[in-house]
């Protein structure tokens, strides 16, 4: 088979294997760690409670530390912080000047944003711990279960010591990954925690078929489903929109350079998973404030609105995806400055005159582009949990909701029953890393003239 062959490819050249045991052998370093737990918390206790915090801002701490948090290892935070600060200085930089010049001086100011970003992922792992300790005090306060064996400040310093090195150690594997390994470390790293929880999904959906809960053919349908979501996926983060440039002939020295027809690629999912990263963090807010207060009736009733499958929950998530979509997107691309530089250069669309009016053909597909884009994320988002817990549409007010209620069948509104690992974020995360390492290893392959992976072309990659 040609994926074994291309594995032995693979093992055949010293540097490639070399690489590719580093970042299996870090990977395990991170595994391992996952196990060692924080000093001073009832892990058992902690385990019981947090089924509370599933659609809340730890909850999502705890799907990208790849079931960290629920164990409340020293990984805990997982690398959530240091996604947090890219994002921030990706967005300051639009409107720092500072940070905008550092972004133009190459290879240096990347460095010198890398080191930024590293900072300012310390000062975050530091909050968040802070305010988990403070949390889990509360908490335990409340609901009379001891969470914690001895709060007060030792526990907050040590909780904050703990998971801040926890932090800055996964930080660094990620950067070793990504420097002396294969593909992009800090995406790996997401990566090596979602896949983990496969076993546990495979027995758990055992344990339903087993307990006649489940039939046969509700596995093979959901299993069919999922091959499909993620062929989706698959065919979606690699199509592109190719505009054609041609740049004219102009003579440098005594050699005519130009005259060539290339394409400028523009991708239809081009901002990634960072829309869907952005929308859940804003929907988990008011829901991790009232996990703060639970004696408030108002936030809990908003909590109750904000749950998964509730039709307000639905309808901002979804806005909140195409709204973050055009948002990023508008961060990391310009079609100005795009348009200047193709002028500069001697290029031009045909058709389209250069300047203002390629810089408004460029939008205007991109923004065509960014809305399917956003669409497409919002369905992959949203189709697991619904299929885990429902379409709450009888929850509408009024006659409405009665309506839904009498005619519409209970798995449709209740949901499977079944909490299956993959979620929309988690499986585009797996799905996304994946197609870059497995791109980067065919172009060594390639590169040293062995055969990769696929037949026919490379597998385009995606932004993560």
């Amino acid at each position: 088979m040609k994926i074994l062959e291309a594995i032995r490819n693979i093992f055949r050249i010293p540097d490639l294997r070399k690489r590719l045991l580093f970042t299996l052998g870090l990977l395990a370093v991170y595994r391992l760690g996952a196990h060692v737990p924080t000093p001073g918390i009832n892990t058992e206790a902690l385990a019981q409670l947090f089924e509370q915090y599933a659609g809340t801002w730890l909850g999502l701490i705890d799907m990208f530390s790849g079931g960290n948090f629920r164990q409340m290892t020293v990984f805990a935070l997982g690398i959530m912080p240091y996604i947090t600060a890219s994002i921030i200085l990706q967005l300051l930089t639009v409107v720092w000047p500072y940070l905008e010049r550092l972004q133009k001086e190459g290879e240096l100011g990347r460095r010198k944003i890398t080191q930024y970003t590293r900072y300012l992922t310390v000062l975050l792992a530091a909050i968040q711990a802070t305010m988990i300790a403070a949390t889990l005090m509360r908490q335990s306060a409340a609901s009379g279960v001891q969470l914690v064996l001895n709060p007060g400040l030792g526990f907050i310093l040590m909780t904050v010591l703990t998971l801040t090195t926890g932090t800055i150690f996964i930080m660094w594997l990620g950067e070793q990954i990504s420097d002396r390994g294969i593909g992009n470390g800090m995406s790996l790293i997401i990566f090596a925690g979602i896949v983990v929880g496969l076993p546990r999904a495979v027995t758990e959906v055992y344990g339903h078929q087993q307990s006649g809960q489940w039939q046969l053919h509700h596995i093979i349908a959901l299993l069919a489903l999922m091959l499909a979501v993620v062929g989706i996926i698959v065919w979606v983060e690699g199509a592109q929109r190719r505009i054609p440039v041609q740049y004219a002939k102009r003579v440098v020295g005594r050699r005519l350079m130009g005259g060539a027809m290339t394409y400028l690629p523009i991708r239809v999912n081009t901002g990634g998973v960072i829309p869907v990263i952005f929308a859940s963090s804003v929907l988990t807010i008011p829901q991790t404030i009232a996990a703060m207060f639970p004696q408030n009736r108002y936030l809990t009733e908003m909590t109750r609105r904000l749950a998964w499958g509730e039709p307000l929950y639905t309808l901002l998530y979804i806005v909140g995806i195409i709204f973050f979509c055009y948002f990023y997107v508008s961060i990391i691309f310009n079609p100005d400055e795009l348009a200047d530089n193709m002028r500069k250069w001697g290029g031009f669309i045909p058709g389209i005159r250069p300047g203002r009016h390629t810089s408004e053909y460029v939008n205007t597909i991109l923004t065509r582009l960014t809305f399917l884009g956003g669409i497409y994320l919002a369905l992959i988002s949203i189709i697991p949990e619904w299929m885990i817990s429902g379409i709450h549409l009888h929850h509408l007010p009024g006659a409405a909701g009665q309506f839904v209620d009498t005619h519409f069948p209970r798995w449709l509104l209740e949901g499977l029953g079944v909490q299956f690992y993959f979620g929309g974020t988690s499986l585009l995360i797996v799905v996304g890393v994946a197609m870059d390492t497995v791109n980067q290893i065919e172009a060594q392959l390639t590169m040293r003239h062995y055969e990769g992976f696929t037949t026919r072309g490379r597998i385009r990659g995606r932004r993560t």
